[in-house]
């Protein structure tokens, strides 16, 4: 479990093994092809990082309320967390998710900033990865 009392930014690495249709709330039915996904997040609230404890238990089946854009990706069955990355005592959601490559989904995860998307999609896991991990590095105080 991640230490609740810690709080930042963070970016999951999301696989989805199949191409899908997912309805993701007021957002409405979105394709999403199979490939990699990279979501940006933000836990400077009261619980902190423990966010990505109930993004991973959404992930799992474990917990099934969807609240966020992210839930509705997450808890479809093709979908997996490969990775997190985290940035503590840094709010750099908006600022990495410019910093992302590839291809993003509109509206998604960004209803409370003027940010397109923190979602990025690309085909590979690489084109994603390593820009994550820099990303987050450069971002540590």
């Amino acid at each position: 479990m991640t230490e609740s009392r810690a709080k930042g930014t963070y970016t999951l690495l999301i696989e989805l093994e199949a191409d899908t249709e997912i309805e993701v709330g007021a957002l409405g039915h979105r394709d999403f092809p199979a490939g990699w996904y990279a979501y940006i997040g933000s836990a400077l609230g009261t619980g902190g990082f423990s966010r990505i404890d109930r993004h991973q238990e959404v992930a799992s089946g474990a917990h099934d309320v969807r609240h966020w854009h992210i839930d509705y990706l997450l808890g479809h069955p093709a979908a997996r967390i490969d990775s997190v990355e985290t940035s503590a005592g840094v709010d750099a959601e908006c600022a990495v998710a410019r910093a992302l490559p590839g291809d993003r989904v509109v509206g998604f995860g960004a209803s409370d900033c003027g940010c397109d998307s923190h979602l990025a999609y690309a085909a590979e896991r690489a084109e994603l990865s390593r820009v994550i991990e820099n990303v987050h590095a450069g971002q540590q105080q």
